[in-house]
């Protein structure tokens, strides 16, 4: 039941004015001035407890009993027809030669009110290799440099700082057990992607991991020579993601998320050297202890080959 904001009673006082009426002998009169209403409502009510006792005294639909104007049902369901073969509203109303605003209206009330996309969208396949190493996800995120607090921080947009330039973000995360390695680096050439897959790779082999296989978007860092030189030196397959095709790079992609809420705008950093400093706690925090959701709640190290699964030998 929703009151409306100006109600003067509800079902528990309207009770309490039938009771004062009918029981402790309190004229109508006395009993509306006590409830805040007129006599008149007050009358009504008791006609309403005398038909139907208490269940009278819930308020009931404002809507009325009959609507001759009411679209007909089948005409509603012709406007449902022809919006589901992608009618746009004014043609529906042109066919069926009702108001626009009708139309409007009850394809709002159906909730067809936007026409969705034309195509349906494809089912979510989740994947996940069996054991640590099999598959790199990498990608790289672009940040604004600190010059002082930003609108994300204080929400004034008109205060922004231009010319300051980009850092980015090189990440890098294991398909099997999603442990995470990043570096704030100076550009996404093929020099510097090519350094840093060299490290990440020799990040993972000291936690005991061999990495197979590497999946990157198409980035021009990516498809550079360099970058190919140094996955044929480190001996690893070059895996691409289809073009407008995220989603295949799923993993790093929500990685990124993650690191940008709880790392990159979770302070106010006075500056981006402040920043790059509380990267590297933060990625120990959640390689050893912040829970993840695929892993039963579980932190990523957890997944690590039980001789390595160390976390006080790795934090130190």
């Amino acid at each position: 039941m929703n009151l409306h904001s100006r109600a003067r009673t509800c079902p528990a006082s309207r009770v309490l004015l039938v009771n004062r009426v009918r029981q402790q002998r309190w004229t109508i009169g006395a009993a509306a001035h006590a409830a805040g209403i007129s006599e008149r409502s007050a009358y009504k009510w008791l006609a309403r407890y005398r038909a139907e006792g208490e269940a009278g005294l819930v308020d009931r639909s404002s809507r009325p009993k009959h609507s001759p104007r009411r679209l007909p049902d089948e005409w509603r369901q012709a406007m449902l027809e022809l919006r589901t073969g992608r009618f746009t509203g004014r043609r529906i109303a042109a066919e069926t030669r009702l108001p626009y605003s009708t139309v409007a209206r009850w394809l709002h009330r159906a909730g067809m009110g936007r026409l969705k996309a034309p195509v349906p969208p494809e089912p979510v396949q989740r994947y996940e290799r069996q054991r640590p190493g099999e598959l790199l996800h990498v990608d790289v995120k672009k940040l604004a440099r600190i010059v002082r607090v930003g609108h994300r921080i204080h929400g004034d947009r008109r205060t922004r700082v231009y010319g300051a330039g980009w850092e980015y973000v090189h990440v890098a995360v294991d398909d099997a057990s999603r442990v995470a390695y990043a570096e704030i680096l100076n550009d996404e050439r093929g020099e510097t992607t090519s350094g840093f897959l060299r490290r990440a790779v020799a990040w993972f082999g000291r936690l005991g991991v061999r990495v197979e296989r590497v999946l990157t978007d198409n980035g021009s860092g990516y498809i550079s020579r360099r970058h190919a030189h140094q996955c044929a030196r480190l001996r690893l397959r070059h895996l691409r993601t289809r073009p407008y095709r995220p989603c295949t790079n799923g993993k790093v992609e929500r990685l990124i998320q993650t690191l940008l809420r709880e790392w990159a705008y979770a302070l106010p950093y006075p500056n981006s050297t402040k920043r790059a400093r509380a990267l590297k706690p933060w990625l120990a925090y959640y390689n050893q202890k912040r829970p993840h959701t695929s892993l039963g709640q579980l932190p990523p190290f957890s997944r690590l080959p039980s001789p390595l699964n160390n976390v006080v030998r790795h934090h130190n």
